[in-house]
């Protein structure tokens, strides 16, 4: 396949829109990574993919941001074989999530006991629904491991929920062997993260394509 058919092409906009965009995603890229760093911090377990990077991070010595972008690219190179095309917001989800996790770990101490580590988890959770929103609502490419699932739900021509259950449940047991943190918040989160970022994702989309609409009908200055 010729390489540029493996990248999405930008959507031909106005570049006000362009810039907004970019802004959105940049902003829900970070606040992702900070909500994953709450719910570390949070110590009651963490999201099934976090498992897996912290047990690797704990084995090998390498930081949790550093380990979620190794992980990150290694779910990139499986796109290849399933002809996943790669969007601006893909690579980017890919490369900045990690160390704004990590920076926020170096902000934030371990909490004192359950009782702020549960509120700073669910404050964690409702953040990332959110974050979720603004990147995907950007329409600059999905996150590396959304692209995974649906690349599978396409070649496979299985359920959602069963591919997503497979990928999770797979990198959940890695994890779990590797020695990541398996709690209640693992429970919470995936009860949680769907039904969350079901409710933000068509709210914040609907908001930006009424902005791209305004901004698109706006006579130039």
């Amino acid at each position: 396949m010729p390489l540029r058919s493996l990248f999405l092409p930008v959507v031909a906009t106005s570049r006000r829109d362009l810039i907004e965009r970019a802004v959105q995603l940049l902003v829900g890229l970070f606040l992702y990574g900070v909500a994953l760093g709450l719910m570390v911090r949070a110590g009651i377990g963490v999201a099934p993919w976090d498992v897996l990077a912290l047990g690797v991070a704990g084995q090998s010595g390498i930081g949790y941001g550093t380990v979620t972008v190794l992980v990150s690219i290694v779910v990139l190179l499986l796109w290849i074989p399933l002809r996943q095309r790669v969007g601006v917001g893909t690579l980017l989800n890919a490369l900045l999530v990690g160390p704004s996790a990590d920076l926020t770990l170096a902000v934030i101490p371990p909490v004192p006991s359950i009782w702020v580590g549960a509120p700073m988890f669910i404050v964690g959770l409702v953040l990332l629904a959110f974050a979720t929103g603004l990147y995907i609502a950007a329409s600059f490419g999905p996150g590396p491991r959304d692209g995974l699932m649906t690349g599978l739900v396409r070649v496979t021509g299985w359920r959602v929920w069963i591919v997503r259950t497979l990928i999770e449940g797979s990198v959940l047991l890695v994890g779990f062997v590797l020695g990541g943190p398996v709690g209640v918040g693992t429970v919470l989160f995936a009860l949680g993260v769907g039904p969350l970022i079901g409710w933000f994702l068509p709210r914040v989309t609907r908001r930006r394509e009424e902005r791209s609409r305004r901004v698109a009908t706006a006579p130039a200055r």
